[in-house]
């Protein structure tokens, strides 16, 4: 099963291609229909770094002042 991350990396090229197609095709010349994809795209991208942030959930962290020799 895909992950977020996947899917965001599925979505990527997905968001750029399409949205700066659609916006051509719909009358905006292709400089600016590419910068508003672009900027979907960074929106995109900072949600899944940000927001979702991704999280190792195997390797719990060690408290402060905690040496990793002594158990």
């Amino acid at each position: 099963m895909a992950s977020y991350y996947d899917i965001v990396l599925g979505l990527i090229p997905t968001t750029f291609a399409g949205l700066a197609g659609a916006l051509t095709v719909t009358g905006l010349e292709l400089t600016l229909a590419v910068v508003v994809a672009s900027i979907a795209v960074v929106l995109l991208v900072g949600h899944a770094m940000f927001v979702r942030a991704p999280v190792d959930v195997e390797r719990p962290t060690r408290p402060a002042g905690v040496d990793a020799g002594t158990n």
